[in-house]
């Protein structure tokens, strides 16, 4: 069973430590604190280690450390629980973490499950001790834990990390392009690499941003970066604001969002940057990225560029760029079955579906009653929180200038879009609404329950998606758009995207009738 003992950090105490059961030759965890700041760290000699770290000016400062030990441990448990605290840690808020994000790797082990489980009792344990303020479901569902630094990487992850970590390091001026598909980590990853560059000593003296097209995601990450030592919230920016710096790196997440001259809200603006860059009026984002900085690294998914602003896919092939690949499926939270489901949904949008799915352990849901998926989405944010309805804009938007009228009417059930556009998945009243592409797009929710608008239905004689262009309300999506098929590749990326938000499970109603059928048949009945 797991003990937590507490001795002074204090030089000529330390023989306290080596007199305990477990102060050598045996793995523990440790926790050095002053009230304000936390190290976290493993090791097979706490009694050495500890005198270690009191030579080192920046931990003597603190001025207790607590030992967490187990006579189950092992050297793969410890670093395992080591790498949980840190992560926790820098989501609760209570402490300034010490730590480098370096070298924290999710391996597996035996008995990990049972390792975990003690972890769950160190945390309770350590809110006792008012050593850490949130519940670990509060800790999981919050942003500063979704888009922590601190992330322990797949060996996938990694690999790639290290990768362009010696590109950096070694190379003249180079573009990087991360390609992954949903819930591959990008954003983990990019926050991560980020969180590196500016610890080690190679890079931390390097200018650099992490830019981020969309609002909503821009000011989640800023309020992540504001909690981290060694970084600010004014190192996340948005693409116009590299106009007129000259950065060394510039890191780019949902790159695939990053906009072209066309169906945009202040074309004044864009072309004044265009102006200061010595570009044309063709020029976009992507160049405004490119001619600011020396390094850039790109984490894109084509299949998830959802307007005719976003620029072209093509685009980025020009570039030249050394390209890289996130493969494992990290989102949904069903071990083996998370691939199983995320190639089910881009097969049943590329129309090659073979056979019928089943899903065992993710809760993937077609309903005939869009009241029902409502109330079940409601009792699975009782539980869980951080469930909620999302759609394709199939609707106007009647409620933003009249709060009193409903947007959606399906079946007598009225429904009212997201009532604000920054951090709705957080906000107070997102339960009662349905959140657009643009509020969920870089989010993860515990279960998402999908409405497919009638804008899309499906052929069944001639096997094939149809698009109803009068019935998709985003202006901005379908102006300018003379081929049915680029607006239909934009509807069903909105689709894949909304499809691939749930980590437990995903809910989904279908306006038109064939389109559920068509979904419905290529999956096995529970």
């Amino acid at each position: 069973m797991s003990q937590i003992q507490t001795f002074p950090f204090v030089k000529n105490q330390f023989d306290q430590i080596r007199s305990c059961v477990f102060g050598r030759n045996w793995p523990v965890v440790y926790l050095i604190e002053n009230k304000q700041e936390i190290y976290v760290g493993e090791t097979i000699n706490v009694y050495s280690r500890s005198k270690q770290h009191y030579d080192r000016p920046e931990r003597a400062k603190l001025k207790r450390i607590h030992v967490i030990s187990d006579e189950e441990y092992n050297k793969s448990a410890t670093l395992d629980i080591e790498s949980l605290l840190i992560q926790h840690f820098a989501a609760d808020g209570k402490f300034i973490i010490q730590n480098s994000n370096h070298g924290l790797f999710d391996h597996n082990y035996y008995d990990k499950q049972k390792y975990r489980a003690k972890f769950e009792i160190i945390w309770q344990e350590l809110q006792k001790m008012l050593l850490a303020e949130k519940s670990l479901v509060q800790i999981k569902n919050s942003d500063l834990f979704k888009f922590s630094p601190y992330k322990a990487l797949t060996e996938d992850q990694l690999k790639i990390e290290n990768q362009l970590i010696d590109e950096i390091k070694n190379s003249l001026a180079k573009t990087f392009i991360v390609h992954g598909g949903p819930g591959t980590g990008k954003t983990i990853v990019a926050m991560h690499l980020f969180k590196l560059f500016s610890d080690l000593k190679e890079t931390k003296n390097k200018k650099a941003a992490l830019v981020i097209p969309m609002t909503s995601l821009r000011r989640s990450l800023k309020k992540v970066f504001k909690n981290i030592a060694g970084l600010r919230s004014d190192m996340v920016i948005g693409p116009s604001e590299v106009v007129g710096g000259r950065y060394d790196i510039l890191v780019v997440d949902e790159a695939h969002r990053l906009r072209k001259r066309k169906n945009i809200t202040n074309y004044r603006s864009f072309d004044k940057n265009n102006q200061v860059l010595g570009l044309g009026k063709n020029g976009t984002e992507l160049d405004w990225i490119i001619k600011s900085s020396s390094h850039q690294i790109l984490f894109y998914d084509e299949r998830q560029s959802v307007r005719p602003s976003d620029v072209n896919g093509g685009k980025f092939l020009e570039l030249g760029a050394m390209e890289f690949r996130l493969k494992n499926q990290l989102r949904i939270d069903v071990g083996e079955e998370s691939e199983k489901y995320i190639d089910f949904i881009q097969n049943l949008f590329d129309l090659n579906s073979t056979g019928k799915s089943e899903f065992l352990e993710y809760d993937f849901k077609i309903y005939d009653n869009i009241a029902k998926m409502r109330d079940d989405i409601k009792s699975k944010d009782r539980k869980l929180g951080l469930c909620r309805m999302i759609s394709g804009y199939a609707w106007p938007w009647v409620s933003k200038k009249n709060p009193d009228k409903h947007d959606i009417e399906i079946n007598g059930i009225k429904l009212f879009w997201n009532s604000v556009n920054h951090n709705w998945v957080n906000s107070a009243n997102a339960i009662n609404e349905v959140g657009c592409i643009h509020t969920v797009q870089g989010y993860d929710l515990n279960y998402a329950g999908v409405i497919i608008g009638p804008e899309l239905s499906y052929d069944k004689k001639n096997k094939k998606f149809v698009i109803h262009p009068e019935n998709y309300k985003d202006v901005n999506g379908r102006k300018g758009i003379d081929n049915p098929k680029e607006l239909e590749a934009y509807i069903i990326n909105i689709y894949r995207t909304l499809l691939t938000r749930g980590m437990k499970g995903t809910y989904l109603f279908i306006v038109d009738q064939e389109l559920r059928k068509y979904f419905k048949s290529m999956i096995k009945n529970k």
